[in-house]
């Protein structure tokens, strides 16, 4: 590894998804004397323009829905023919869609080839499906290395090596995240949130795996015993205009706010009481790290990873088939803390003891990047395992 390794990341684009917020969070501190990244992706994204202010590169594709799955096939392949072919560490955070790149870096030579599970489950009909399961068949055979985010998406992905990978953490900003009331006072005003006034919040793509719909309806039976709650939405995605359809349904378009896709997400969870996530399934959330960073209750569904519970005193986990009444009661007394301020204070630093801190992540997935580029070069392949 020289005085300047370059790390490609192959995502679909690099929008604000749990996956490339981490992997933001990562470049952001990671030290780029020693790592540079850079990018294939297939469109573009929020971040691009950051990526490249920070001296990362970005490579296109064509995605498979543009040039079909053939078509993306030989366009990988065609890529670590040419510019692809330079890179000594490719690391891939598609989960299956995985295989097929690791393939193509396999054959140009690259030496250290890293697959990394960000979920639980694969999602899409019967022919995405089946087209991520052959892809998901190439890991095996073309990954050097295995990463994910906890030990459920480590079994999801890798199933009977999910022991040789290793766990990188989906760690955030702990001191950008740190609870202050002045802030909250502050961004509760420019919200026109009065004193005392129940803020919920959701933060996540309008998909189907974050169970948006379940969101709202259940935000309704909490309106008939907290007429003044209100529930904040902060994302975007394809399910955005059938989600804004419910809510209109619901006649709740005065209680619930869309305020699209954020930078400014720690500001915003300090003014808030509770975060609900009654996800389908999760590998494990970035933004439940960050709510517990800033000492935000959450109730979240029983399907998002145990992993998730920092066990910090901030998450409440419900069955998702559990009656309404039971998530609603589990809100309100969540919320019970939101003004606490010594509570919210200390969760940062909770958080940051627990392994979550982007800085302490960031400096040893550089250090691992050398190690394993060092390891495929030089010597015979060691198991990694979760630790």
């Amino acid at each position: 590894m020289g005085a300047e390794t370059r790390v490609l990341h192959a995502v679909v684009n690099m929008n604000r998804g749990g996956a490339e917020t981490l992997i933001m969070n990562l470049y952001r501190r990671i030290d780029r004397t020693r790592v540079q990244f850079d990018f294939l992706t297939c469109r573009e994204g929020v971040f691009d323009d950051e990526i490249r202010s920070l001296g990362g590169k970005i490579h296109r594709i064509p995605w498979i829905t543009d040039a079909g799955p053939v078509g993306y096939v030989r366009a990988l392949d065609q890529f670590f023919a040419g510019d692809g072919r330079r890179y000594g560490i490719v690391h891939a955070h598609m989960d299956r869609m995985s295989g097929w790149v690791l393939r193509a870096a396999r054959r140009a030579g690259v030496p250290v080839r890293i697959a990394h599970s960000h979920s639980t489950k694969v999602e899409g009909g019967a022919l995405a499906r089946l087209y991520k399961w052959a892809s998901g068949r190439l890991i095996d055979p073309n990954a050097t290395d295995r990463f994910a985010c906890s030990e459920a998406a480590a079994v999801s992905l890798f199933a009977h090596r999910a022991e040789e990978a290793k766990l990188i953490r989906n760690a955030v900003d702990c001191g950008a995240l740190a609870f202050d009331p002045d802030v909250r006072r502050a961004v509760r005003a420019e919200l026109g949130l009065l004193p005392g006034q129940l803020a919920v919040c959701h933060v996540g793509r309008f998909h189907p795996a974050k169970n948006h719909a379940f969101l709202i309806d259940l935000f309704a039976g909490l309106t008939e015993e907290r007429p003044d709650a209100v529930l904040l939405l902060m994302g975007d995605g394809p399910l955005k205009k059938d989600i804004v359809r419910r809510i209109e349904a619901a006649s709740l378009e005065s209680r619930v706010r869309l305020l699209g896709v954020r930078g400014d997400i720690a500001r915003l969870l300090a003014a808030m009481d509770v975060m609900v996530f009654p996800s389908l399934h999760e590998g494990l959330p970035v933004a439940l790290i960050e709510a517990q960073s800033a000492g935000l209750p959450c109730v979240v569904s029983d399907r998002v990873t145990e992993e998730a519970d920092l066990k910090i005193g901030l998450v409440t986990r419900i069955p998702l088939e559990a009656p309404a009444d039971r998530w609603i009661r589990a809100i309100k007394e969540a919320a019970a803390i939101a003004d606490a301020v010594h509570v919210r204070r200390e969760a940062a630093e909770q958080v940051r003891r627990r392994g979550y801190d982007i800085g302490a992540v960031a400096a040893e997935l550089a250090d691992y990047y050398g190690q394993a580029f060092h390891r495929q070069t030089s010597g015979p392949t060691e198991t990694r395992r979760i630790v």
